[in-house]
């Protein structure tokens, strides 16, 4: 792993950035880089990650239909749209998308944090219900007993899911 400390951070000016880039091999995708990038005084944190090889464009869809599914592996570019269909929850990519290697667990327990927060700030009762429904249907995906249709597209080819389930295409 290389790393380089004492850096200026675009946010606070201090130099206090540490950059770090390590490569990897990830089964069933190739060799990637992994960049990230902190700062120790005000807590800026960016990362991504980068293939290697030339990829074409992909478009990744998974049916995440039991427990076992929840250990499925992602990789993330920060330049990756991340569609959950059935929740209508699309991540897009931009200035503060990051990328990152990560299962599917993970993944939702991201999304359940966004809106237990939002839950817990909005006043409309109907919104407010919609959003319960919402961290519903991911508990009990969680708990095996709904399923969840995700879908990952990069325009890069720097993102997959890492499953023999997983349906893969070229993005158009």
């Amino acid at each position: 792993m290389d790393e380089l400390t004492g850096e200026t951070c675009a946010m606070c000016h201090k130099k206090t950035l540490t950059l770090r880039e390590h490569e990897t091999e990830i089964p069933y995708f190739g060799k990637v880089a992994i960049f990230s990038m902190d700062c120790s005084s005000c807590g800026f944190k960016k990362a991504d990650v980068e293939v290697l090889a030339k990829k074409e464009p992909s478009k990744y869809t998974l049916e995440i239909e039991n427990k076992d599914d929840l250990k499925i592996r992602v990789v993330k570019s920060s330049e990756a749209t991340v569609r959950w269909p059935d929740l209508k929850i699309t991540i897009e990519p931009g200035v503060s998308a990051e990328g990152y290697v990560a299962n599917i667990e993970r993944m939702l327990d991201d999304i359940m944090k966004v809106l237990e927060f939002q839950k817990e700030s909005e006043e409309d009762k109907a919104k407010k219900k919609k959003i319960r429904k919402m961290i519903d249907r991911i508990l009990d995906v969680k708990d095996g007993n709904a399923k969840l249709k995700v879908i990952v597209e990069d325009p890069f080819g720097n993102s997959a899911i890492i499953s023999d389930k997983a349906k893969k295409e070229k993005l158009k």
